[in-house]
């Protein structure tokens, strides 16, 4: 199913094709857990779904995961 979000980061508009169904989203909708709903998406993937926030604007936003790894608790190197 085609899924057109607009990023809370970029504004831009996006389309992607998800292996999800109108059953789905309807029951995400009406209070489910996106991730019990919709457990067969990566959580990139439902970010996409919930804020139309792609992977590579979340990194962009926020950093890798590896980049958390070089530094300690207090942020140091």
């Amino acid at each position: 199913m085609k899924i057109t979000r607009t990023s809370m980061f970029t504004s831009i508009e996006r389309t992607l094709s998800l292996p999800i169904t109108e059953a789905q989203i309807s029951a995400w909708k009406a209070g489910g857990l996106i991730q019990d709903v919709m457990p067969q998406l990566s959580d990139d993937e439902r970010e996409f779904v919930m804020t139309g926030v792609t992977a590579q604007e979340w990194a962009t936003e926020f950093g890798d995961e590896d980049d958390d790894q070089i530094h300690d608790h207090k942020g140091q190197f």
